[in-house]
């Protein structure tokens, strides 16, 4: 299980256990003035750096780099917070404002973003474009999965609620902040007061585990969307002929998607291929590519 959030440190207001000033963006416990040796020895930080080199496996040189480079830390979900037999991975995801107060994290955006997702290291920093709404990309995959994920959840759990497929979106970026705390909350409740419903669904409709109920919630709840460009979640890429497939594609073995996206999502990847170039493949040779 992983999945990770990005947070926006912008407006943090913490107080330097060393000068005791008050700055946005300031470390859990230093200041960047007071900082260096004190700053890397700080026990959150350090926790951060240990999170971020397993999953990864960078320097810490680097990894503080990335903690600089647009004021964000990453959170990496990488254990379960309810049995996996009761709730999915991607369910749990969804407790990110509880582990932030846990972890005394504060911020000021959330990017949730899925595992099997890569960001390029040159992304423009996407907390800029969100209005601060609930900010998400359109799915654009298969129509057939939407419309039928749409059609049998509408029919089993949500009959006086719509969702237009042309407004679906996926999942797998996220972008949210506090005042989207009360409806994150009744996601869960919802989940907790329709369990059985909810796996039987899984189990048997086979499209969706918790993206197409959170559509149908966002329009229950009346929660404005905000739309971002797909190139902030550009998904379905073996379908967009941005795959390498040997005996099949006429164009060179290289990645093209790097140049149509800033964050790729390397989702319905068939997972047997004749070179075994499934899933894990393309993520471990884009992350190298990238960041090596």
């Amino acid at each position: 299980m992983c999945s990770q959030a990005f947070v926006d440190m912008r407006k943090r207001n913490n107080k330097c256990a060393d000068c005791g000033s008050i700055k946005k963006g300031a470390s859990q416990y230093y200041c960047r003035e007071c900082t260096n040796l004190k700053y890397k020895e700080s026990g959150h930080l350090k926790q951060w750096l240990s999170r971020v080199k397993y999953r990864y496996n960078i320097s810490e040189e680097e990894a503080i780099e990335l903690y600089d480079k647009n004021n964000c830390e990453i959170f990496v979900l990488d254990q379960f917070i309810q049995d996996e037999q009761y709730m999915k991975p991607n369910w749990q995801k969804w407790y990110i404002f509880d582990l932030l107060e846990q972890n005394n994290i504060d911020y000021d955006q959330i990017l949730v973003v899925d595992a099997d997702t890569i960001v390029h290291p040159d992304c423009p920093n996407f907390f800029e474009e969100t209005n601060h709404e609930f900010c998400v990309v359109r799915n654009d995959g298969c129509y057939e999965w939407v419309l039928r994920s749409i059609r049998e959840y509408k029919d089993f759990l949500f009959k006086d609620l719509d969702v237009d497929c042309w407004d679906y979106f996926n999942s797998g970026f996220v972008i949210l902040n506090k005042k989207h705390k009360p409806f994150i909350k009744e996601v869960l409740k919802w989940y907790d007061e329709n369990v059985q419903n909810i796996n039987w669904a899984e189990e048997n409709i086979k499209a969706s585990t918790e993206q197409t109920p959170l559509n149908f919630l966002i329009k229950k709840h009346n929660v404005k969307v905000n739309y971002l460009s797909g190139k902030y979640n550009l998904q379905d890429m073996f379908k967009k002929n941005l795959l390498w497939i040997k005996n099949y594609s006429w164009w060179e073995d290289k990645l093209l998607f790097i140049n149509a996206g800033w964050v790729y999502h390397f989702n319905a990847i068939p997972q047997q291929t004749e070179d075994n170039r499934d899933q894990s493949y393309w993520i471990e040779r884009t992350y190298k590519e990238l960041y090596e």
